[in-house]
């Protein structure tokens, strides 16, 4: 209970101090006018609301991420809270604030402009190609895993392939609504719709919250258990929670989504609250759900507390999506029947306003690199077609395959957005700011190289009892990365 109440409290502070002087680093300019009053053009470019966009923002990236994420981040321990603070705080928030607001002063700029302006053409290219390639992935976990746990609320037929079922009859549902929000103004269906899904979801993460401390606090996981690795599986804490947890503390697909609201604010005082703010609102949706998982399956009469309960949960649960079945067995336990499905709707809501989200920015993104004007409804439909297509091909692909590899995607773009900050603060001189965004670049670096040769799907290192070379190797990468800005300073 205590290390969740800290951790909440330091989420809060930490939005009104280093929010507060991530802000002052930047140098917001309120009256100069914005991309939304300048470009309007009634579909992209709509000026709307602060208390909108923070929940149209906020629902963007809080799909699946800090949900999924979260609960299978705490089966490596406490350290996870440690993670979701200081990432959120340090990294995630000026991650976000940085993509958001360097799209408005680029005059609504996609991310691989906005990366390829600081860091170089060829970055460009590349950043284009990863970020269509983790939107389209992304898009495929936030289908296949509502439609899951829709069908597990409204069973309708099914389509057999391979060893499991694809839930086809909302599949196509969830897909209708994709193809409307992708392509119609950003007004009318995510402007108008998302304050009641953000309604809901906020009412499932505080009855969570209320109902884990009122009567389940004895129970809650605290940092004095521990900080070592509590994972089964053989693979080390670092990097894989740093993966793991993406949303919730840091997240590359933020910075595709931040663009989408850029185009919508009308004074860059707005900023703070819609970018770092909905950052920290996520971090403490993330929080919730560690704890929660880490505390439900407690069973006093088998010995079973915490972390090692929900470790004796998924061993009874082989081969199943086990994030999905925490949160059906939290939700539907703490909050009663009404309340457990208004928390699960909550849940399926996230990802698919996240799903159709990604594909709007993949549209954006094809739109700007192909300079195809987007008022005309046929022109939005030539680019979304053939994304709903490549996003239809990878429900044949496995679940978990799909995770994996949008994970290490997703953090290997936050490593280019965070880079191209550190590069921006330097060149317009902004002191010593530009550390703000270079010491998370630097370890997220450190986090995404090691992946690549730690996991099960990159070169196995974990397996081959080498990890330290995998470490040697990140560590050679993250020095080079400092040098090439250390000569790019020296030019300036």
């Amino acid at each position: 209970m205590y290390t969740f109440i800290g951790a909440l409290i330091l989420l809060i502070v930490g939005y009104f101090t280093y929010g507060w002087l991530v802000e002052k680093v930047f140098g917001i300019d309120t009256e100069s006018p914005t991309p939304a009053l300048t470009k309007t053009d009634g579909v992209d470019f709509v000026p709307m609301s602060p208390w909108r966009i923070f929940l149209v923002q906020f629902l963007n990236i809080a799909g699946l991420g800090p949900i999924f994420g979260a609960i299978m981040g705490i089966f490596y321990g406490p350290a996870a809270f440690l993670w979701i603070v200081l990432g959120t705080i340090f990294a995630g928030g000026v991650h976000d604030y940085l993509s958001g607001m360097l799209s408005i002063r680029k005059g609504g700029a996609s991310l691989p402009d906005i990366v390829g302006d600081e860091l170089g053409q060829g970055v460009r290219i590349f950043i284009r190609v990863l970020s269509i390639v983790l939107l389209v992935l992304l898009t495929n976990t936030f289908l296949s895993g509502p439609a899951t746990l829709l069908q597990g609320l409204a069973p309708l037929p099914t389509m057999p392939y391979r060893n499991y079922f694809i839930p086809m009859v909302w599949v196509v549902i969830i897909f209708t609504y994709y193809t409307l929000a992708t392509v119609l103004p950003v007004d009318k269906l995510i402007g108008r719709f998302y304050p009641l899904f953000g309604g809901i979801l906020l009412f499932m993460g505080v009855g969570i919250a209320v109902v884990m401390l009122g009567w389940h606090a004895d129970a809650m996981p605290e940092l004095t258990d521990g900080l070592h690795n509590r994972q089964t599986n053989g693979l080390p804490l670092f990097p894989m929670m740093f993966v793991s947890i993406a949303c919730g503390a840091i997240s590359g697909f933020h910075g595709t989504q931040s663009p989408i609201m850029a185009r919508c604010v009308t004074n860059e005082r707005q900023g703070r609250i819609i970018f770092y703010g909905a950052m920290v609102a996520e971090g403490i949706l993330a929080l919730i759900w560690a704890a929660a998982a880490g505390t439900f399956f407690a069973d006093p009469e088998k010995g079973l507390y915490g972390i090692d309960a929900l470790q004796q949960f998924a061993a009874e649960h082989p081969g199943e999506n086990i994030a999905a079945l925490v949160i059906d067995r939290v939700s539907r336990s703490w909050l009663g029947m009404v309340g457990g499905i208004l928390a699960i709707i909550g849940v399926i809501a996230a990802p698919i306003t996240s799903g159709d989200t990604a594909l709007r920015s993949a549209r954006l993104i094809v739109a700007d690199f192909m300079h195809m004007d987007q008022r005309p409804i046929l022109n939005r439909l030539k680019i979304a077609i053939p994304l709903f297509v490549a996003v239809f091909a990878m429900l044949f692909v496995d679940f978990n395959v799909v995770w994996r590899y949008f994970a290490w995607t997703n953090q290997t773009l936050a490593v280019f957005t965070l880079w191209a900050g550190t590069v921006w603060l330097y060149k317009n001189g902004k002191g010593l700011g530009w550390l703000m965004a270079m010491a998370p670049a630097v370890f997220m670096t450190m986090v995404s190289v090691s992946y690549i040769f730690i996991a099960p799907e990159g070169f196995r290192f974990a397996a081959l009892n080498i990890s330290w070379l995998a470490y040697l190797i990140a560590a050679c990468v993250t020095c080079l990365c400092i040098i090439l800005f250390a000569r790019f300073a020296k030019r300036v």
